[in-house]
């Protein structure tokens, strides 16, 4: 693993039951790594004690319902790493928070309360936010998932506790197809194992929560996949007088694979192709680019580029298609029902996309498929889609860019729902 991958900035969410202390635990990781200012410090005091859940919480109607409303992101750094917290809400009417979270997060903290189970039980059942969290974080290919057991400070027997829920916990994931990258047991309280490890507490001597997400890769990018690169800008030189060269630089984000000068390529929707002649980066020197970086891209000739179009690998370009079968997370407060029409946006294009068939509608607490003629608020369903143009897409499970989209609504330009492409 390069450097690079491993020390630029994490970006985690926190998700779990109403009440399982998220709130506590990011106000813990910021209070112990001396993220947060001692007067900020001073007037989150209760009683004499530092309210940890109230540094979080931001929103006033937060803290006077002493739940969290929205997706807050908090920052924070340690001497080897900086971080971006999500802090997603737990409620089920909060799904569409949480996958927007989720979606670009490099890893996720299942926060699971110890005093909410039967813990004495061998044989425990999980708690349904617990299922449906971990089920929605693997859905949207978080790449690193941690289960952190809290409030084991406040059960009898922390070690019988700890083993019992970490064994149903094991059980589920791989029921459900999920890697678990780490199991650590904390008290958010206390502060154990959260910043500093507590020595053979539970019988448990591994890394603590954050040295766990010190160590994480962030997202890799996506470099086996063929190049490709939706166009945010055209900058044109009018004045130029080169005639080896196309007079424009074409600017955007590499989504996946990378590009050096000498590679052909296919302007889509076009099917023009042109070769490579210069890669700049944001400073216009000479350059390759990689998935995840930003590069100008210049052609060997002037060929007709407009934003929303992409540059793909000439050889290995993905078929594009006018028809997709989908996971659609929906997000509106009106229903997603067949027939409706609504724009889609792929990388910077827009397509006009109408909704063909709600083919299932899933279950958010175990992903089983049932029938369903629309999708209320906040559940998520398979959906196929017919698109006004096609799109160049890949299955989200190949390529997190090229296989996601945003359907907006055309009369209130309201985000309406996130897209997976099956």
């Amino acid at each position: 693993m390069s450097n690079d991958t491993h020390f630029s900035a994490l970006k985690f969410i926190t998700c779990g039951s109403v009440d399982d202390g998220k709130s506590t635990l990011i106000g813990r990781l910021l209070v112990d790594t001396k993220a947060v200012l001692q007067d900020h410090l001073a007037g989150v005091q209760r009683a004499g004690e530092t309210d940890l859940a109230l540094l979080t919480d931001g929103l006033s109607a937060e803290r006077e319902q002493g739940i969290t409303i929205d997706v807050a992101y908090r920052y924070f750094n340690t001497e080897h790493r900086k971080f971006i917290i999500g802090d997603a809400p737990g409620h089920e009417q909060y799904t569409r928070n949480m996958v927007t979270a989720a979606s670009s997060a490099d890893a996720a903290v299942v926060l699971v309360d110890a005093t909410k189970l039967d813990w004495r039980n061998a044989e425990l059942e999980l708690l349904p936010q617990t299922r449906r969290h971990s089920l929605l974080v693997n859905l949207l290919r978080v790449p690193s998932v941690v289960f952190a057991i809290n409030k084991l400070d406040a059960v009898e027997d922390a070690t019988l506790a700890y083993q019992h829920i970490a064994a149903a916990l094991k059980q589920f994931a791989q029921a459900a197809g999920i890697t678990i990258t780490a199991l650590v047991p904390v008290s958010a309280l206390k502060g154990w194992n959260v910043v500093d490890s507590q020595a053979d507490w539970c019988g448990y001597n591994g890394p603590s929560l954050l040295s766990i997400l010190e160590g994480l890769p962030v997202t890799p990018a996506e470099t086996e996949v063929a190049f490709s690169f939706p166009v945010q800008w055209v900058e044109k030189f009018h004045d130029s007088n080169v005639t080896t060269q196309g007079r424009r630089v074409f600017w955007g984000r590499v989504a996946t694979g990378s590009v050096a000068p000498g590679d052909t390529v296919k302007v889509f929707p076009s099917g023009q192709t042109a070769v490579v002649s210069q890669v700049l980066s944001a400073t216009r020197e000479p350059q390759n680019k990689a998935a995840g970086h930003s590069a100008g891209i210049v052609l060997d000739r002037e060929v007709d580029v407009s934003r929303g179009d992409w540059l793909l690998s000439a050889e290995h370009a993905p078929e594009a298609q006018r028809q997709l079968n989908t996971t659609i997370a929906w997000m509106d407060d009106e229903p997603l029902v067949a027939g409706r029409v609504y724009w889609a946006l792929h990388g910077h294009r827009w397509v006009k996309a109408k909704v063909q068939r709600v083919v299932h509608r899933l279950d958010v607490n175990t992903l089983a498929e049932e029938e369903a003629t629309e999708l209320a608020p906040n559940s998520i369903g398979h959906v196929t889609l017919a698109l006004q143009e096609p799109l160049v897409t890949l299955p989200f499970a190949q390529s997190r860019i090229l296989g996601a989209l945003v359907l907006v609504d055309t009369a209130s330009h309201k985000t309406s729902g996130a897209v997976l492409v099956n």
